[in-house]
């Protein structure tokens, strides 16, 4: 659970940032960002597979560059969805999801894979076999 809540306010962050650098992408409020990263979540766990796999030709033919458009569609479809999120054009939803995309990149190395998922789980566990023929 600390995990979802955590890429969520990552993705948070990173509406947040991609409003500010961004001229065509508007943010109303922190509550809006918010719900923009549930909303966003949501697309990319029912809908992005469904599109990825409708374009998975075109994918292949452009070297999987065709994801960008895709990243782009969907954040368009989120300002759609969500009243106080604007995208002002398929230029400003292309290097939205740029920003996106690399900040969340950037979390998901630096700090959701160091130790949220498996506090103290070892690389390895040494077994020997007892006297008795248990394992220990």
């Amino acid at each position: 659970m600390l995990v979802i809540i955590t890429r969520w306010l990552i993705i948070t962050v990173a509406i947040l940032l991609a409003s500010q650098f961004i001229p065509g992408i508007k943010v109303d409020s922190l509550s809006t960002a918010v719900i923009a990263a549930c909303v966003l979540g949501l697309i990319n766990v029912f809908i992005r597979p469904v599109v990825v796999l409708l374009t998975l030709p075109l994918s292949i033919l452009t070297l999987g560059l065709f994801y960008f458009f895709i990243n782009a569609f969907l954040l368009k479809l989120v300002a759609y969805f969500v009243s106080g999120f604007e995208v002002s054009s398929f230029f400003a939803a292309f290097f939205g999801s740029l920003i996106i995309s690399v900040v969340n990149w950037l979390a998901n190395s630096f700090i959701i894979t160091h130790k949220i998922d498996k506090p103290d789980d070892p690389d390895f566990i040494d077994l020997r076999k007892g006297d008795d023929g248990k394992w220990r």
